[in-house]
């Protein structure tokens, strides 16, 4: 079966350059595209992130049309984390120890699942609650 991607997350940072330079480093993520205002090169307007075919988009929080209507926070700003991510990663020892290299908070470290394969959770340097495994739903 072959997922394409149609929910694609939309993550604010109160420093998205540094937060999409961590989830490259720390996380396995490539940068797709990064759109960066003209005349303040620090705010990112829009960027696009990659883990293998599956899109993360990635912004500097501030106001805005959207933002201001949807009630959008940073993780400090709501006091905490309202959602997790999950991400299918081939080895999850080996991406827990790189994330933990690259500056994750490791909040639980890996271990075996009663549904079947492992997982790892991570904080990443804004507080985003992430969890990766090798459980993959889609697998035949």
């Amino acid at each position: 079966m072959t997922v394409t991607p149609a929910m694609m997350p939309n993550i604010r940072y109160k420093d998205a350059l540094a937060a999409i330079d961590f989830l490259c480093t720390g996380f396995g993520f490539e940068k797709h595209a990064v759109f960066t205002d003209e005349d303040d090169p620090s705010i990112v307007h829009h960027a696009q992130l990659l883990y293998a075919g599956q899109m993360l988009m990635v912004a500097t929080a501030m106001g805005g049309e959207w933002t201001d209507v949807a009630s959008m926070k940073t993780v400090a700003e709501a006091g905490g984390n309202t959602q997790t991510l999950y991400l299918v990663v081939p080895d999850v020892a080996a991406h827990c120890e790189r994330a933990r290299a690259a500056g994750a908070t490791i909040i639980m470290e890996p271990k075996a699942q009663d549904y079947g394969g492992s997982t790892y959770g991570a904080l990443d340097p804004e507080g985003n609650a992430w969890s990766f495994g090798d459980y993959d739903p889609f697998a035949d």
